[in-house]
């Protein structure tokens, strides 16, 4: 679908960006050193074979995903394998001792992805859901809304979560899906970032409604689909920077405030404790 001028970048702008994290030099990396964070980038189907990295878990379910455009753009056999590989990374986050984990992303044209998600889980129509992606202008929003309307048309019998993921993608919504039912399984915060995340999590919610008892929406990003989707789910996020970098940032930035907040419940004094007069 990238190829049919859904996004203004090209495909091999994910493989250039997955280096720039693992060279350290992204976004992420800088939020990641500063907040004392531990960072795992996670190849589900990248079009590209990675170098063994340290930093690199190779998740690989295919190189690339098919066209939605023509054809479902994960099998069915491939959505199981998402779900089971991203247990397998939140179990062993979770037997390390690990209890919070925020989940982002990468991937170029994977707003179009998410906002066919969306609009299908949500029955919001398709042009209220879909926003610019990585920049493009009005003419290339208008194609890339007409594109998703042709996608939709031609998978018209998509009800279940498990449907919508396999016929509109991409490898890492899905393993993002997989990650916080996971998460939710072993007790964990889920940290959510911005839209994408959020399209994996009204898959996630509506496979386990549950899921929402541990979910902490980090920020409202500027991808015009994000607010419609928090206010489908009534959620408020903890920041509004008119952020739309992607990469999980949006969780790195939220962490501080998180674990001030637990200190705040687990630290504070009460009025009681610090002799302070409640009542004149």
């Amino acid at each position: 679908a990238v190829a049919a001028g859904i996004s203004a970048y090209p495909q091999e702008v994910t493989f250039q960006m997955v280096m720039n994290f693992l060279n350290g030099g992204a976004g992420i990396n800088v939020f990641c050193r500063h907040n004392g964070l531990d960072l795992k980038v996670i190849d589900a189907g990248v079009n590209v074979d990675f170098p063994d990295h340290p930093l690199l878990i190779d998740a690989k379910v295919r190189r690339s995903t098919r066209n939605y455009l023509d054809e479902p753009a994960l099998t069915g056999n491939e959505l199981q394998t998402c779900l089971e590989r991203a247990d397998d990374i939140v179990t062993e986050l979770a037997a390390g001792g690990c209890n919070i984990v925020g989940l982002g992303d990468m991937g170029i044209g994977n707003t179009a992805s998410a906002s066919l998600i969306m609009s299908t889980l949500c029955s919001i129509p398709i042009a209220r859901c879909t926003g610019r992606g990585a920049g493009l202008d009005d003419a290339q929003l208008d194609q890339k809304i007409d594109l998703l309307r042709q996608a939709q048309t031609r998978h018209p019998d998509v009800h279940t979560a498990e449907q919508i993921l396999q016929h509109f993608g991409g490898y890492e919504i899905a393993m993002i899906t997989g990650a916080m039912l996971s998460a939710y399984r072993h007790h964990m915060i889920i940290m959510v970032d911005g839209f994408i995340a959020t399209a994996a999590y009204l898959a996630a919610a509506r496979i386990k409604p549950e899921v929402a008892d541990n979910a902490i929406f980090c920020h409202l990003s500027d991808e015009r689909g994000h607010i419609r989707a928090l206010e489908f789910i009534g959620a408020v996020p903890l920041l509004k920077l008119s952020m739309r970098l992607g990469e999980g940032t949006g969780c790195a930035l939220a962490y501080p405030l998180i674990r001030c907040a637990i200190g705040f419940l687990n630290e504070m004094a009460s009025f009681d404790s610090a002799h302070v007069s409640s009542e004149k």
